[in-house]
């Protein structure tokens, strides 16, 4: 007799690239939409080799727990403060994510906020469709001739940022946990030191307990009023309601983000304000790099499955074959 399929949960829809390679090969259960989620969870639980999980599905300790023949968790995305990686790694199992993939995309829509951000791009759309142009040429914007940018997180997708942000000839810097040597960019050890020398802040580091609310009332003080916030990260990171205090008193000159504390709702008092350009977290959003972000999954669980091990691990789980 063959041997039973491996058995996977999805805890949430998964990419439709997800769904087809995996249907008829392993054994799929499906959190999400079912009847009696606690009850497929009680039946199937002791079964589960595999999670497939992504955006805000939470993996805590708890679930885990009750999947004690799991091996593998593969998060769609390169963020994974969803996942208790910590926890994951206690119990022996390997927690997977999606970068590199996605580095591109993110970079590219980074500096479309910025640029946005800075010369308001949205709002003259509006102005311009709104029937006020015959009346009165749009007021002039803020540029990005003659600014310095901070980059908070300096890994994949801050690296791709200064590469495409070095063809405008602007300045940048950088902070993160440690200097690093081979690149030409200004070190700072603290962000607020940073917050002090450049004009604009891209906020792209790893979200999760360490970050949260890393960017307070005091670093968007430090910015200044001709300051431009842009996070393309996690909203975590950012003490949302001191943004909104800080771009209603003119603290900073502006917002681009593309992730928010509470997603998919956003405050009606920073949705409401006219100095700020606001997107539905799409930074990986394209049919292009959302395929390639799926395809990794489904290769980091077949290559799981067929004993070769994790494609990419993350640094809290790392994984060696001869472990």
């Amino acid at each position: 007799m063959p041997d039973a399929p491996s058995e996977i949960l999805f805890l949430r829809k998964m990419h439709p690239l997800v769904e087809a390679a995996f249907e008829g090969r392993y054994g799929v259960h499906r959190l999400a939409g079912a009847a009696d989620a606690e009850a497929l969870l009680a039946e199937t639980g002791p079964r589960i080799r595999a999670l497939c999980v992504g955006g805000a599905a939470a993996v805590d300790a708890a679930l885990i727990d009750r999947l004690p023949k799991l091996e593998l968790i593969a998060n769609f995305g390169v963020g994974y403060d969803a996942v208790d990686a910590a926890a994951a790694h206690r119990r022996g199992v390997v927690v997977t994510n999606t970068p590199d993939v996605l580095t591109d995309e993110v970079a590219d829509l980074a500096i479309g906020l910025v640029i946005a951000t800075l010369r308001r791009i949205p709002q003259a759309d509006r102005y311009l469709r709104a029937g006020h142009w015959p009346k009165a040429p749009f007021p002039l914007s803020a540029s990005l001739r003659g600014r310095r940018v901070g980059i908070l997180g300096l890994g994949r997708i801050g690296r791709a940022i200064a590469r495409r942000l070095e063809s405008f000839g602007v300045a940048i810097d950088y902070h993160g946990r440690r200097p690093q040597a081979d690149v030409p960019y200004t070190y700072h050890d603290s962000l607020i030191g940073m917050a002090h020398a450049v004009h604009i802040l891209i906020v792209v580091a790893p979200g999760g307990a360490d970050t949260r609310g890393l960017v307070d009332a005091a670093v968007l003080e430090a910015l200044g009023p001709e300051g431009i916030l842009v996070n393309v990260a996690r909203g975590s990171l950012v003490d949302e309601a001191a943004l909104i205090a800080a771009l209603k008193a003119g603290t900073i000159l502006g917002a681009g983000l593309d992730v928010f504390e509470n997603e998919p709702h956003v405050p009606g008092d920073l949705a409401a304000l006219d100095n700020t350009v606001l997107l539905p977290h799409v930074g990986s959003a394209s049919e292009h790099t959302r395929a390639a972000m799926a395809q990794l999954v489904v290769d980091n669980v077949v290559s799981w499955f067929e004993g070769r091990g994790p494609l990419t691990p993350v640094a809290e789980t790392p994984w060696s074959p001869n472990a």
